[in-house]
């Protein structure tokens, strides 16, 4: 399944990039003056390879979670069971990427890829409007990567699979952009060290403070990430191989669904520094994955920029967020439409009558 998957992921389509170059220069508004947004829509044409490209809604939110055994490191101090916890929040429909989700009009589903805790037996389809939950744990929680590989090459590559199923899904059933989600107790440090991995930066320059740790919290995790990479000396041109040394199984089923979004030449809506991570992964697979990418928003965690820098991207909104779940990438979905919806509603000079400069 992965191999046919990245078989699948094309270069975006030159001809359609140009097309909508040319239909932006065409609109009654001088041209440049929607900024960054005509280059997205560009670009999101190349990926459809169509001009204009199809409106990106509905859209679909996946929240992938897993525990993490490096937390056994001690690198914060929220108790593991959060993780089990929030999943209960997110079905029940009380969390923030709930209430952000609702705005948008957008259906959540939570994956557990590699929750730790059992979860309490949950209905695999929504009902009165709440999100659903999908069982697809390949094992309960990743082993420590700063004593061990986290996960096994078939274990990531389990993972990767489950997230290309997920997204597989949610496009057959009509969505036109998928939204990333992610919850895991201690998961912004793997997500340093795949961030560190794929872009050779310095684990300090990666490293955050994920839910707000102290300063000698936040020294020690630096640590943890550098003697990780020390240890397992990850190479970047196996991506599945760094995913399984020092990954999480949402880093790795997010960057299942990315691959599977591109190969379908649909978008993805980036959230925050587990996503970036996550797609660092997917980009070392297929390098034109690249071109499916939206990043929603410049997370407060420090990684994120240097991935989203490492991979050409520049975040539609900067609002020092640093939740996860989604929250940054719905609030940027209302953006994206905007900007495709340009070209499918706005005049020309020419049908509008209106004097060009």
């Amino acid at each position: 399944m992965l191999e046919s998957t990245i078989a699948a992921i094309e270069p975006p389509d030159e001809s359609a990039m140009a097309a909508a170059r040319e239909l932006q220069g065409r609109l009654t508004k001088p041209a440049g003056s929607l900024g960054a947004l005509e280059e997205l829509s560009v670009r999101l044409a190349g990926l459809a390879g169509a001009c204009p490209p199809p409106l990106p809604e509905p859209a679909a939110v996946a929240i992938f979670a897993g525990d993490h055994g490096v937390h056994a490191q001690r690198v914060t101090p929220w108790p593991q069971e959060v993780t089990a916890q929030m999943i209960g929040n997110f079905l029940a429909g009380g969390a923030v990427v709930n209430a952000f989700a609702r705005q948008a009009g957008a259906p959540v589903t939570v994956v557990d890829v590699g929750v730790a805790t059992p979860l309490p037996d949950a209905p695999d389809t929504a009902a009165g409007g709440l999100p659903r939950l999908v069982v697809a744990n390949v094992r309960r929680g990743t082993r420590d990567l700063a004593v061990t590989a986290a996960l096994t090459r078939d274990e990531a590559r389990a993972a990767v699979q489950a997230g290309t199923r997920v997204a597989d899904e949610l496009l057959d059933a009509g969505a036109r952009i998928l939204v990333t989600g992610d919850m895991g107790i201690g998961n912004t440090t793997p997500a340093a060290a795949l961030i560190a991995a794929f872009t050779g930066a310095d684990p300090a320059e990666t490293t955050g403070r994920g839910t707000g740790v102290d300063d000698p919290t936040y020294a020690h995790k630096v640590d943890v990430v550098r003697a990780a990479l020390r240890r397992h000396d990850p190479d970047p041109a196996d991506p599945l191989g760094v995913l399984a040394a020092v990954g999480g199984l949402e880093h790795a089923a997010l960057t299942g669904l990315i691959l599977a979004a591109a190969a379908r030449r649909r978008p993805v809506l980036l959230d925050g520094v587990i996503a970036v991570s996550a797609a660092l992964a997917a980009v070392a697979l297929a390098p034109a994955a690249v071109g499916a990418l939206v990043a929603g928003h410049r997370s407060a965690e420090p990684g994120a920029t240097v991935g989203l820098r490492h991979l050409g991207l520049d975040p539609l909104l900067d609002l020092g967020l640093r939740l996860g779940e989604g929250t940054g990438a719905l609030l940027a979905l209302p953006v994206v439409t905007g900007a495709v919806r340009v070209l499918h509603e706005v005049a020309t000079f020419d049908s509008a009558g209106v004097a060009e400069k």
